[in-house]
């Protein structure tokens, strides 16, 4: 008889990702709803690879020669950061962790790019390598394609309007 409860019960607003109040059908289908699923699996993934890499890369710089380049390593310290909120945004659902997820991956793409631009113009300011630098080159350029392939896989996932 438990069982049966269980099978028959609604599920609740946190197994359809939608906030208090709102209804699974006011937020759209869930499986629009949701950048956890195919492809995005493995953009959460990657995110999660750079995230552990760079979080590494960053504290290992800061903590044995941070007086050798202090703006590269904060820089290096704050991709982590963002990688981070990325990773976990990307896997959560709801509108809310879409648009930290857009604006993380938005940060990260203008980080790729002014960061890129800065280390390739004025070296002085970069003797040593962040993982934004040169483009992402130190990582075979995938900092500056995954923004750009978030963007894509976010636009094609965006949660369906609301209805008034």
């Amino acid at each position: 008889m438990e069982e049966e409860q269980n099978v028959t019960a609604k599920p609740s607003p946190q197994d359809t990702g939608t906030g208090p109040g709102e209804t699974p059908a006011a937020a759209g289908p869930a499986s629009t709803d949701t950048r956890n699923t195919g492809p995005g699996r493995l953009l959460i993934a990657v995110y999660a690879v750079f995230a552990l890499s760079a979080t590494a890369r960053a504290g290992y710089q800061i903590l044995t020669k941070f007086a050798e380049a202090p703006l590269a390593y904060l820089l290096s310290a704050f991709a982590a950061v963002v990688y981070i909120v990325a990773t976990v945004s990307l896997a959560k659902p709801g509108r809310t962790w879409f648009k930290i997820s857009v604006t993380a991956v938005l940060v990260e793409l203008i980080g790729v790019l002014v960061v890129g631009a800065l280390s390739l113009f004025d070296s002085v300011n970069f003797p040593h390598e962040t993982v934004w630098s040169l483009f992402g080159r130190g990582y075979g350029f995938i900092p500056l394609l995954l923004p750009i392939l978030g963007l894509i896989w976010l636009y094609r996932r965006r949660p369906a309007p609301r209805q008034a």
